[in-house]
């Protein structure tokens, strides 16, 4: 494997879903039609995909490096998704919200802390 190159996400409404993941996130729109719309995120894409969602609690969940994650939580509870978790400062060395999308999602927002070691990284359980 060289990438992770796309992550699919299935929403109900592409309008909806677009404002938490493109105005709030930041992720820039790509191409879109009515069923689908993909989204730059890095050197990867987001597409969400207009069908029938089926969230979980414990599944797959995206993470995004953003520069704030204080004001990027705010901004992504303004455009409809709920606040799970956070933000806090992680044991791992990140500054992490736990956010649900409007169709149940969990994706989450981080920032590296400054000042971080890497301990915990190797040879822990």
């Amino acid at each position: 494997m060289t990438s992770v190159r796309r992550i699919v996400v299935s929403v109900s409404d592409l309008e909806r879903s677009s404002a938490v993941y493109s105005g709030a996130l930041g992720l820039e729109p790509l191409w879109a039609n009515e069923d689908v719309a993909r989204l730059r995120a890095g050197d990867a894409e987001l597409m969400l995909h207009r069908r029938t969602p089926t969230p979980a609690e414990f599944g797959v969940a995206a993470t995004f490096a953003v520069d704030d994650v204080d004001s990027v939580t705010t901004a992504a509870v303004s455009a409809g998704a709920e606040l799970v978790h956070g933000p806090d400062d992680e044991p791992w060395g990140e500054r992490q919200s736990v956010l649900r999308d409007p169709d149940g999602h969990l994706f989450c927002v981080v920032t590296p802390i400054q000042e971080h070691g890497t301990a915990g990284t190797a040879g822990t359980a």
